[in-house]
């Protein structure tokens, strides 16, 4: 009788320990997918709230990115992740001009831009040198270097943004487009410069239609151009659609066969995108590109009109950070010194 009641006492315990065990996993199995759930819901929001900025830093030219980020950041409450491209020897210059100045709050990540996908796809022979930078070509590898996002704003360094960057990300794309950019026919003010300094603002200024190459496309020259200094990107459909191998394409046409014009000296990386997204990308609201404020050092906006403008485009060889150019106390209102002391302004006055 002892002996039963001692086997009842242990096949109780072990009863009693199996339906232990059994509620213990079940709690914790509720928590571990409770916890993955949240992260799962949870990560896409962020995600989707995260507004990615790529902008380049290079050698010379770096307090232009500064400026640049530093308008952005101070202009809106969005949650913005910068993307600072630069090449393998500024890396850690970027790095300590960002830390150690009034930017270290900011949200960044740093990538190494890797020119060896440019070797044999670029011609050497440009009117303006500068623009044959292995960072002006940044813009055709956009999923390379961005991978978590669906949305991407790229702008060149030589802005300043003086809207609320969120209402430039949320510029609409039409189905199937990969890219929004500013059209060159966009605002009269901007025509009336044009005349005046004698800019192109059609495909004519950018390729050359003496080659039966740019004439098989069957593109009107007079075809409105756009400028790739802004641009609002769909990663999806720029993978899809394979731009990047499209644009790559064109650059190994134009070495050799010389198919860019060179009447603005520009056409470098502007002139392949007008081919790949011809009649296929969306427009960017007029005032998030006002451009031209580099190309001539007597030409000037109106003081309001340069108000209301929501990005500021010094595109051209008058830099805002140089002499002699236009607009730059508008420019210099968001430099970040140099903490290395190697950027310096040039202040020279006539």
């Amino acid at each position: 009788m002892a002996l039963l009641r001692k086997i009842n006492q242990v096949l109780l315990f072990l009863l009693i320990v199996t339906l232990c065990g059994i509620l213990y996993k079940k709690v914790h199995k509720g928590t571990v997918l409770k916890n993955g759930a949240d992260d799962d819901s949870e990560a896409p929001e962020e995600m989707e709230d995260e507004i990615p900025v790529v902008i380049c830093a290079a050698a010379g030219r770096m307090g232009a990115a500064m400026a640049a980020i530093n308008s952005i950041y101070s202009n809106t409450d969005a949650n913005i992740l910068f993307y600072v491209v630069g090449l393998r020897n500024t890396l850690s210059r970027i790095r300590k001009w960002i830390e150690h100045s009034k930017l270290r709050e900011i949200n960044f990540k740093i990538v190494e831009f890797n020119p060896i996908v440019l070797k044999g796809k670029v011609r050497p022979d440009s009117s303006r040198p500068e623009l044959l930078q292995p960072l002006n070509f940044v813009r055709f590898y956009l999923p390379l270097l961005i991978h978590q996002h669906e949305k991407v704003i790229y702008l060149d360094d030589d802005v300043i943004v003086q809207g609320d960057i969120q209402e430039l990300y949320d510029t609409t794309l039409a189905l199937g487009h990969a890219a929004a950019f500013s059209d060159d026919c966009d605002l009269p003010s901007a025509q009336d410069m044009n005349r005046f300094v004698g800019l192109q603002n059609t495909y004519m200024g950018y390729l050359d239609y003496r080659k039966k190459t740019i004439k098989d496309l069957g593109i009107s020259p007079s075809t409105c151009s756009f400028n790739p200094g802004v641009i609002v990107a769909n990663m999806t459909e720029w993978k899809h659609q394979r731009i990047t191998k499209q644009l790559e394409k064109w650059m190994q046409k134009n070495v050799e066969e010389n198919l860019y014009s060179s009447s603005l000296g520009g056409g470098v990386a502007t002139s392949p995108m007008l081919i790949v997204f011809h009649g296929k990308y969306s427009t960017i609201n007029p005032l998030w590109h006002i451009r031209h404020l580099g190309w001539n050092p007597d030409t000037r906006y109106s003081e309001h009109f340069l108000q209301e403008a929501k990005l500021l485009h010094w595109n051209g060889r008058h830099k805002p950070w140089d002499f002699p150019s236009v607009h730059n106390d508008l420019w210099e209102s968001w430099f970040v010194p140099d903490p290395a002391g190697i950027f310096k302004l040039n202040h020279h006055s006539s």
